[in-house]
């Protein structure tokens, strides 16, 4: 909080990195450009030293890639999972933030700890990234794939197939939003999801929510970012409707939702309206605020103080729902 102003400023360290970094010119940047950045980002939020900013895993968690073959494609997934021997375990699918960028490494602080204090096994989906020729419906089948695999091969993977929730960060929010929405329509049973600060709305009227206009251009999200994010993945001619939770047909009989939400964050309305929408289609919904905090903030707990607060909410809630019957 601005003591002078009364109103809400990102954490200092925040504040200091968007000071230190130049920002691209989202709008200017080519096809070329757009690859250079997306490997040059992703390496650095794979190594070590920037767990300066996103965490150190919990000691007390293996983490490990591994291949998940699918029928007409490979991906790598990275499994975080306690040390200690247990078998049945819940499982959690991941799916990490960035659209155009990131990697499940990004996600290893959150993810590591849920899977020692839950306890479960984390699953973060490597899913196509946004470019030129790969739009969302890439991704989103990712997700879906890579759920549906491991709850067919539960006894190979270790983990209790009736005791399964989604999880999802941004862009990562989406397609675990657009997975459950699948799983109710398929049968899958799933017990619980949570969406950190998520995208849910691709349709024109995406701009239209007041925190677009209120934090346009905040340190870890720009509007600016966001109209790369949509024309990469919703091309001229796709259908918007089926790639935006917030308007699918029917939001009732979908697995409980605890949906997260920094307040300082261009799609912060984004998430608080996907809850109220879910609570009037009758899902479960509980909509969990963090004052001053950033978008992606689950990514950045040395720097966002949040987020501690927050990964226990996420903790508590998936522990309520995935406990044995």
């Amino acid at each position: 909080m601005d003591h002078v102003t009364g109103v809400a400023r990102p954490p200092l360290g925040i504040r200091l990195l968007h000071a230190l970094r130049r920002e691209p010119d989202w709008s200017a940047m080519t096809d070329g450009e757009l690859a250079a950045f997306r490997d040059a980002e992703n390496r650095k939020r794979a190594s070590r030293l920037i767990r300066v900013i996103t965490g150190r895993p919990d000691r007390g968690a293996v983490i490990r890639w591994q291949d998940v073959a699918l029928p007409d494609r490979a991906l790598r997934v990275r499994v975080s999972r306690p040390a200690t021997g247990h078998a049945d375990l819940p499982l959690v699918v991941h799916v990490h933030g960035g659209g155009f960028v990131g990697t499940a490494a990004q996600s290893d602080w959150v993810n590591s700890h849920l899977a020692t204090r839950l306890p479960a096994v984390v699953v973060s989906v490597e899913h196509r990234l946004l470019a030129p020729g790969t739009p969302l419906p890439a991704a989103v089948d990712d997700g879906w794939d890579v759920l549906r695999h491991v709850v067919r091969d539960a006894a190979r993977w270790g983990v209790d197939p009736a005791r399964t929730a989604v999880f999802g960060e941004s862009t990562g929010g989406l397609i675990a939003a657009l997975a459950a929405i699948r799983a109710r329509d398929s049968g899958l049973p799933l017990r619980a999801q949570v969406l950190a600060n998520p995208a849910v709305d691709l349709t024109g009227a995406m701009y239209d929510h007041a925190s677009m206009t209120r934090h346009a251009d905040s340190p870890t999200l720009t509007v600016e970012q966001m109209r790369l994010f949509h024309r990469l993945a919703v091309p001229p001619g796709t259908d918007p409707r089926p790639l935006s939770p917030l308007h699918a047909d029917d939001l009732g009989g979908l697995a409980p939702a605890l949906v997260v939400v920094p307040t300082f964050d261009p799609l912060a309305d984004h998430g608080r309206r996907y809850a109220e929408a879910l609570l009037e289609a009758g899902t479960p919904a509980r909509l969990a605020e963090h004052p001053g905090a950033t978008h992606a903030f689950l990514s950045m707990p040395n720097v966002v103080p949040q987020a501690k607060a927050a990964r226990a909410e996420v903790a508590g809630f998936l522990r309520e729902h995935l406990a044995s019957a």
